[in-house]
């Protein structure tokens, strides 16, 4: 089912330096496995639950973060391409999954950012593989630029850098639009309430993949599964309302305070991969991206939408590998 390939094209001013794919021998893409064990583990004073890949003892540990209405579950595939060389933590951010998030959280980037810093801090391994992807990008982005002691390479996936195209088309139902809104919200929001589960996984699946009809019906069952859990838990959904919002404003802030000012403090080996059909980050910011953050280099997947690592998972793996290869030889 993977069969992505790199783009050739190239941009003016300078050119973009894209990324070699690694020949090494990887596991089958089996996208049927179900996800990694979780468990509540708290680290530099915080609580996440995260989802656990073994890997050898010895090799550095990655961290997946995911994106806006995900859950660390969005890194099962990627993560299994990578276990033969790397042990994986995938949190779930406070708010999301099953973290529930501390009393008084902004859900401002910055304040994810913060969590997730201090808890690679608390991990204590040294420097990791740092993965994220939308809205876990950005964080991502902020966690290397502030502190980069903690990140040994950056892998960014679709990372939700400032794209100010219309809202409503880059949402899975245009009335999630109104849902927050004061005094529409309840009433629009009791009737999205109302839509059949798997109607609203069909609809989030067709806005974050290029081809929905390539996820597997286990892959169905469990986003199915994930909606049901989260609908129990009373903090899930003004935590994704307040984090969209907190996404948003990260957007509009001033020039001198925007996130294009981080990548260019970025000291971290970076692989940038987008989707040629991303729905909700143009695939035009890419080489923007790419170009600004020192060390970076770029990815492009054709027939590929928003989440790279769950469509393409053996292909985005393949890069990784070639990032590292590339940056233990000393030519990144």
């Amino acid at each position: 089912m993977d069969t992505g390939c790199v783009s050739t094209s190239t941009e003016p001013r300078p050119p973009v330096t894209f990324v070699p794919l690694s020949d090494a021998v990887l596991p089958a893409v089996d996208m049927s496995i179900p996800p990694w064990p979780g468990e509540d583990r708290t680290t530099g004073g915080v609580r996440m639950h995260v989802r656990i890949t073994e890997g050898p003892s010895d090799a550095p540990t990655a961290v997946y973060v995911h994106g806006l209405g995900g859950s660390a579950t969005n890194w099962t595939d990627l993560a299994a391409q990578l276990s033969t060389r790397v042990p994986g933590v995938a949190v779930d951010l406070p708010g999301f999954g099953r973290t529930e998030p501390p009393d008084g959280f902004d859900y401002s980037i910055p304040a994810h950012a913060d969590a997730v810093a201090r808890f690679i801090r608390g991990l204590d391994v040294g420097p990791v593989h740092l993965f994220g992807n939308s809205m876990g990008g950005a964080i991502s982005m902020n966690v290397a630029a502030d502190h980069p002691e903690l990140v040994r390479t950056l892998t960014l996936v679709s990372p939700a850098v400032p794209d100010l195209r219309p809202l409503v088309s880059r949402m899975s139902d245009p009335r999630l639009a109104l849902a927050y809104l004061p005094l529409i919200g309840a009433p629009v929001r009791r009737r999205l309430a109302a839509v059949p589960v798997e109607q609203r996984v069909l609809q989030l699946l067709e806005l974050v993949f290029a081809d929905a009809t390539r996820v597997p019906q286990s892959r169905k069952d469990e986003a199915a599964g994930e909606f049901a859990e989260r609908a129990r838990m009373v903090w899930a959904n003004p935590a994704l309302a307040r984090s969209t919002i907190g996404l948003f404003r990260s957007w509009l802030v001033p020039k001198s305070k925007s996130m294009w000012t981080l990548a260019p403090r970025i000291t971290a080996p970076t692989l940038v991969v987008w989707g040629s059909d991303d729905k909700l980050v143009t695939v035009r910011k890419a080489p923007r991206t790419a170009r600004l953050i020192p060390r970076g280099r770029l990815l492009v997947l054709p027939r590929t939408g928003h989440v790279a690592q769950m469509e393409r998972p053996g292909t985005v793996a393949r890069a990784v590998l070639g990032m590292w290869e590339q940056v233990a030889a000393g030519d990144w």
